[in-house]
């Protein structure tokens, strides 16, 4: 369990690369998604979250301030599988071949 939980996080280089591919701004703000929400600082955001094997990658990660965050993990307002699917078109954009499957924990690589 302690190899996949450090999979999970994203190292200092890895962080920086998303904070430069971002701008360094949050990516439900830049695209006008209800910024009635948008608050706090930003924070790198799990594509497929850790509690599914999502690794620590750039490729799984998407700058979001606070508030999105907090939007998109509780899903208390019915917006997660609408930001998720956002989410997943940019990341099909910016890495041509992008899956789920390409950034989610699997033990054994046959």
């Amino acid at each position: 369990m302690l190899k996949r939980a450090r999979k999970a996080e994203y190292p200092a280089k890895v962080r920086k690369k998303i904070h430069s591919r971002d701008h360094e701004s949050c990516f439900f703000c830049s695209s006008d998604y209800h910024t009635e929400y948008a608050c706090g600082g930003l924070q790198v955001m799990h594509i497929v979250p850790r509690s599914q094997g999502g690794l620590g990658v750039e490729q799984n990660g998407v700058l979001g301030c606070a508030g999105h965050h907090a939007l998109m993990d509780n899903g208390n307002k019915g917006l997660r599988t609408e930001m998720i699917g956002m989410l997943e078109d940019y990341m099909k954009r910016k890495y041509p071949g992008w899956s789920r499957e390409s950034v989610t924990y699997r033990k054994y690589d046959f």
